[in-house]
């Protein structure tokens, strides 16, 4: 799965954009009607996007002694809500909630997930390697385990709300009721995405199922982790990621209405698990309610700051053991393997790991280069076809 994410021009001379997308778990927007809900299921990345204020908070304490100029100097873009949002720190700009996405495509992205990251011209893709990222870059701030068992405990977690099915299954429970749910655009956009039928009777015949699952799902949590009345997961006395990379899919669907029956998941049924729901809303209200109101930027502002900075990262090496075989600049493509694999980035391959692909690749207009981050785990990446570095 995924989790928070967010950009910033950094030590005065690097970019770090975040464009964050139309998905579930950003609270402001969040709260005001069916549609928003609708709009937020835009990608499994949703993690980051309803705990952005964590994030924002961490950053003040890691860069406590900062005066306000160099604040103005960050660059947060985000999407969210039925408009997805540029936001640069305290500026943001409305998008569509589905494709095409014009500030992407100028950037020569073609992976439609949304939220990204973006540090200088180095472009993070998913929200599992933007947290890694995050959590790197700012360790005064990291809300990572420390220990081993505990960092196994979050990982675990972290699968089990991905691979395990569980942000497929809420997903399943969305109302189709729902207004967005009969719009065509939207549909279509969805069906791409997930290359699945978004028809209200095949809805409707999967959310039994889903139900049964998600149910299992609270239970496990009830009666494991939050058993014996601790606040957070690891016992820590703020939530960690522990506690977000478990409890984004039960947070959202608990605001989402017509999702979960009361009278088979409620805080009737499941206490601590609510319990546990409520004090994250709570924390998440306390960070972002320290942060400005944001302003309005034009995309092509955006676009600009990004593809005129420095790379963030060096290049990197290729692994010479890595069972692929790829070798440094060749032409490779990647996609992910579960949501999106229809849209495919291409570039010259500048880094290979255990845990990273890493691609150069031409914006739109030819102008710049960018380099493209994805994880390892739930990527595919393989030489181009047809040798050439053209976007499919």
């Amino acid at each position: 799965m995924s989790f928070l994410r967010k950009p910033a021009v950094i030590f005065g001379t690097i970019n770090l954009s975040v464009i964050f997308g139309s998905t579930y778990l950003l609270r402001s927007w969040h709260v005001h009607n069916l549609e928003e809900h609708e709009a937020r299921m835009d990608e499994s990345e949703g993690t980051l996007r309803g705990h952005i204020g964590l994030i924002e908070e961490a950053l003040d304490r890691i860069e406590g002694t900062a005066t306000e100029a160099n604040r103005g100097k960050k660059t947060f873009l985000i999407s969210c809500g039925r408009a997805p949002i540029i936001v640069l720190f305290n500026v943001n700009q409305s998008q569509p909630p589905t494709l095409p996405r014009p500030d992407l495509d100028a950037l020569g992205v073609s992976y439609r997930r949304i939220p990204i990251l973006s540090i200088g011209r180095d472009i993070y893709c998913d929200t599992r390697l933007i947290l890694e990222k995050l959590e790197e870059r700012f360790p005064n701030g990291a809300l990572s385990a420390t220990e081993g068992d505990q960092k196994a405990v979050e990982k675990l977690l972290e699968k089990w709300t991905m691979d395990g099915g569980v942000f497929l299954r809420a997903s399943q429970l969305i109302p189709a009721e729902m207004p967005l749910l009969k719009d065509p655009k939207f549909i279509k956009d969805r069906e791409d995405y997930t290359a699945r039928s978004w028809a209200k009777v095949d809805l409707e015949k999967t959310r039994p199922e889903a139900l049964a699952e998600m149910r299992d799902m609270f239970n496990f949590l009830e009666t494991t982790l939050l058993a014996d009345g601790r606040e957070w997961i690891l016992r820590t006395e703020r939530p960690s990621l522990a506690d977000i990379e478990s409890i984004w899919p039960m947070h959202w669907l608990a605001d989402l209405k017509g999702a979960l029956p009361a009278n088979i998941i409620s805080s009737k049924q499941y206490p601590k698990v609510f319990a546990w729901i409520g004090r994250f809303k709570n924390a998440i209200a306390s960070a972002r309610s320290k942060h400005p109101k944001p302003s309005s930027l034009q995309g092509a502002d955006a676009v600009k700051r990004i593809t005129m900075a420095d790379f963030a990262e060096p290049e990197g090496d290729i692994d010479e053991v890595d069972p692929l075989g790829l070798k440094k600049d060749q032409t490779v493509q990647v996609h992910p393997i579960d949501t999106g694999f229809r849209h495919v980035d291409q570039g010259r391959l500048v880094s290979l790991t255990m845990k990273e692909i890493v691609l150069e690749s031409p914006t739109k207009d030819g102008t710049s280069v960018t380099r493209l981050h994805f994880p390892r785990h739930g990527f595919r990446v393989y030489g181009a076809r047809d040798g050439t570095n053209a976007k499919l």
